[in-house]
């Protein structure tokens, strides 16, 4: 018999695990998983915000959560804590990736003309950006598989896609940082590996948001809007659709894909 849009939609009994959790999309990404009926944990460097988060959303959409601090730059803790969320709740079923350096992290040489950059800074941004996901993701095969529904998803960028137009930081002290368009254009790349060595067993896919408005500078907005064809910046809203198509059974034939839900920022 074929099944229903809410059953294939739905998440009970399946645990989560949201790297960047205290994070603004990693937030989010949590909310819709847990809103579908999945146990979430949330793992950050910022333990006592995940723990809030995860209290507030145990009750509010009365599922099983664990706030988890990470360093994702420690390869050992990373390997440790997959075996403690597993200890915890026997199982793993869908791992979101959505921890990053972002183009607003305070870095020395990051946020900077391109002659300025860090090489040190680099090295730190591919690191966190994409050889912890390669550790977390190893780490985690064995019980995606087991599941029977392993869902990996990594969230990009438009600029792993595209190259920035730095006309939109004129005159603003804003920047756009080459190691992280390198990381977010190798985390696609690595999805797509992924997605045919781990199948049949475990589906990895990708979301790229657009810009997302955080209260950027006006001038920075208006150019970004004007930029895009639905004339507006995203919001950490915007992603959650995307987050639950490809965590569970509604995307049971779709691996190795990019969902770019950018406003159609790269149509153009």
């Amino acid at each position: 018999m074929t099944k229903t849009i809410n059953q294939l939609m739905n998440l009970k009994g399946r645990v989560a695990l949201v790297t960047g959790g205290a994070g603004h999309i990693g937030i989010e990404a949590a909310r819709a998983l847990a809103e579908l009926g999945a146990d979430v944990v949330l793992a950050d460097m910022d333990y006592d915000k995940c723990k809030g988060l995860t209290d507030q959303i145990s009750k509010e959409y009365g599922v099983n959560t664990f706030p988890l601090a990470l360093d994702l730059g420690d390869d050992q803790k990373v390997r440790a804590s997959v075996a403690e969320i597993v200890e915890a709740f026997g199982r793993l079923d869908i791992l979101v990736n959505s921890a990053a350096f972002v183009g607003t992290t305070k870095l020395e040489g990051w946020g900077v003309p391109f002659e300025d950059q860090s090489a040190d800074t680099w090295r730190q941004a591919m690191d966190i950006n994409l050889t912890s996901i390669f550790v977390l993701c190893q780490a985690a095969t064995p019980h995606l598989k087991a599941s029977g529904h392993g869902s990996i998803i990594n969230i990009s960028s438009i600029y792993g896609m595209t190259g920035p137009d730095m006309r939109l930081y004129e005159g603003l002290d804003m920047g756009n940082p080459a190691a992280y368009g390198a990381s977010k254009g190798g985390l696609l790349q690595f999805t797509r590996w992924l997605s045919t060595t781990l199948a049949p067993e475990i589906r990895v896919n990708a979301m790229t948001p657009g810009g997302i408005f955080r209260n950027q500078n006006e001038m920075f907005v208006e150019r970004y809007n004007q930029h895009t064809p639905l004339k507006r910046m995203g919001t950490e809203e915007d992603m959650k659709g995307a987050i639950a198509y490809l965590a569970g059974d509604l995307s049971a034939y779709v691996t190795g894909q990019n969902i770019v839900v950018d406003g159609g920022w790269t149509a153009w």
